[in-house]
Parts: structure tokens; C-alpha cells; sequence
């Protein structure tokens, strides 16, 4: 599996298939409104838990008002969830992001509590409403997510829908953002940023332990249509840096318009001789890389200063999935390996995960 730079989501879908859509949708409403026990009966607006309700949560399409403790979330972003979970909520329908059984990684396990998983949404051929209606869904999220209008609209005929936030570009929201946001619409705004401190602290300690991170360049990367690299900006990126490293400026000018990073020219490879290189790699890769003799001539090669991480290990998901569940995960099995390639050492080589 390649780590995309965006998240593969189409958006296409013909008028007869948005037509068929809305009226499969419309019949799965009406059919949960008149079969009793098929929807949950809603909690009472009027005593809200911890008086924290209604709320308002404000995103890209306006705003949504939340009347009371939501029980049945569908996700319609790409991972909610494990905050979510971190809550003390557990979805009933998550989307698919990446490969795990309903939407819960390994890091995530253990926060699920032995509950059902959720059900999996696969947003492939675009966002399958009638399988979101027919989960009865009393609040729908998508944060971390690049719902359109249509969508919104859509979704919002199903039940109250919170999108992606305003003024930002889609798939872009921090996790600390989804967290905060997250414990607005649970009524746990306390927990949440809890939460927020002590995710942000296991970045500060891992900081602490290794001071070497601090002003070495790093970039995450990986073999998709060339040299990508994930700039700044991404979730890559912020990761690399909240660990003290720096993504070089000089990369900027490659960034695409999306903000998610862009591929550096094979004539300009020589950008990526950094003090830590992250490959997000393939079982080739590796031999791919070492064919180009330009790139096998820089330092960060010959000094031992790159990191493979294999698409069959956990932590290729965690780094592309973050949250305060993946962080610490992240953290814990990468950081070895990023202390290994900026000791200076070509020999020193952490274990895989």
C-alpha cells in the first residue's frame, strides 16, 4: 500500500447515481421513523449532560447546533475515532483511512474497551448515504475530511452534520483542533483538553530526552509519482517538527497548492540530504533508491542517516494517522530510529518496530 499525499477520496459520481442516492436515502428515513425500536430514542434536550448543551459548532458550511449528548456518531472523516475513543465514545460508523478492521487501529484497541467495532464506511465511490442513514446516526462528524456542499446537504438530511472547519484547506485540521472540537460536542471540554496536555507532553518529553532533534533538518517522504516529500504543513511534517526537528525552507517552493507537500525534481534531489530522511516505504524502495546514483551519492545515504519504515509495520499507518492515541505509538517506535540516524554514526541502526 503507498501513503498518498491526499487522501484518495473521489468525489465523482453521475446524476442517475445521485438521484437513486437521495431516494434510497429518503425510504431508509422514512422506514426507520415508522418501524419502532429501528433509531434510538433521542436523549432529552432538556437535561444535558453536565449542562453543557446546545451547542454550536461552527465549520465550513455554517454552523450546527448540537441539542444534547449525541449516541449514535457516524464518521465521515478519517479519524475522529480515536479521539473519540480517547472520550470515551465509541463510533458507530467510522470511513475508511488506511487498513483496519472498523476504522480501529492497533494503538486504538485497548480504548475500545471490548465494545462492537464500528461499521466501516468506504467512501471510494463517494460517501454512501444510504449506509450512513441506515446506521440512524444522531450527529454526523467530518472534521479531518473534504465534504462539498452536495455532501453537507446531503448529510445534514440525515442528521445534524458538523463538516470541516472554515478558512483552511480540507484535511488540514490539527489533532489537537479535533480534539478540542470533539469534546465541545461530548460535553467534555475539560477531558479534552487533558487530553490535548498530555498528547503534547509526550512530544515535550521525547524532546527533552533527545536534544540532538533540535535544529537537525528531517523531511518524511515516500515513492509516489517521484521524490515526495510531505512539507511542513502536513501531519508528517508537524510531526517531525513537535519532536524538535526542522523541515527545510528550501523544500517550500515544491509544496503543492493543496499544502501537503509536492515531488522534488530528480535533478534537485540533493534537497533531501537532510539529517533525517523517513522513508514511507514499500517492500522496493529501497532498491529503487539505491538505482539512482545521484541519490545514492548523498550523504544522508552513505552516513546512514536514513529511516525505513516498512508498510507492514504499524507505526507506516501511525505516522499518516494522527492523534493523541497514535502519537504516543509514534513516538515509541520512531524516535529510536530518529536517534540513530543523527548520531553520527553510519553503523547505528535502530530496530524496526
Amino acid at each position: 500500500m503507498s501513503p498518498l499525499p491526499v487522501p484518495p477520496l473521489p468525489r465523482t459520481r453521475s446524476r442517475g447515481r445521485r438521484a437513486a442516492t437521495l431516494l434510497a436515502t429518503a425510504a431508509l428515513l422514512a422506514g426507520a421513523a415508522a418501524c419502532g425500536g429501528a433509531a434510538p430514542e433521542p436523549a432529552d434536550p432538556a437535561a444535558p449532560a453536565g449542562g453543557a448543551y446546545p451547542v454550536s459548532i461552527e465549520h465550513k458550511y455554517g454552523s450546527t447546533e448540537i441539542a444534547a449528548t449525541p449516541e449514535r456518531i457516524v464518521l465521515v472523516g478519517l479519524n475522529e475515532q480515536d479521539a473519540l475513543l480517547a472520550l470515551g465514545t465509541v463510533p458507530v460508523g467510522t470511513s475508511k483511512f488506511l487498513e483496519a478492521p472498523g476504522g480501529i487501529f492497533p494503538w486504538a484497541e485497548e480504548a475500545l474497551g471490548g465494545a462492537p467495532l464500528p461499521t466501516l464506511i468506504d467512501q471510494t465511490d463517494g460517501i454512501p448515504y444510504e449506509q450512513v442513514a441506515a446506521l440512524a446516526p444522531d450527529l454526523i462528524i467530518g472534521l479531518y475530511s473534504g465534504l462539498t456542499q452536495e455532501d453537507y446537504d446531503t448529510l445534514s438530511g440525515i442528521a445534524p452534520t458538523v463538516a470541516q472547519p472554515a478558512g483552511q484547506e480540507d484535511y488540514t485540521i490539527s489533532w489537537q483542533d479535533t480534539t478540542t472540537t470533539l469534546g465541545r460536542i461530548l460535553g467534555k471540554e475539560d477531558e479534552a483538553a487533558a487530553l490535548v496536555a498530555d498528547t503534547e507532553a509526550v512530544f515535550a518529553q521525547a524532546r527533552d530526552a533527545h536534544p540532538e532533534f533540535a535544529g537537525r533538518t528531517a523531511v518524511m517522504a515516500t515513492l509516489y509519482e517521484g521524490y515526495y516529500f510531505y512539507g511542513a504543513d502536513d501531519v508528517r511534517g508537524r510531526t517531525l517538527t513537535s519532536l524538535g526537528f526542522t523541515v527545510p525552507a528550501d523544500l517550500d517552493q515544491f509544496v503543492g497548492a493543496d499544502g501537503f507537500g509536492g515531488t522534488v525534481p530528480g535533478e534537485r534531489v540533493s534537497l533531501l540530504d537532510v539529517d533525517a530522511l523517513v522513508w514511507l516505504a514499500e517492500e522496493s524502495t529501497e532498491s529503487t533508491l539505491r538505482a539512482d546514483a545521484l541519490y545514492s551519492s548523498l550523504g544522508v545515504v552513505s552516513e546512514g542517516r536514513e529511516v525505513f519504515v516498512a508498510d507492514s509495520e504499524d507505526v507506516y499507518d501511525a505516522v499518516s494517522f494522527v492523534t493523541p492515541l497514535s502519537i504516543p505509538f509514534v513516538v515509541e517506535n520512531l524516535v529510536p530510529r530518529l536517534s540513530a540516524a543523527v548520531d553520527g554514526d553510519p553503523v547505528t541502526v535502530a530496530p524496526a518496530a
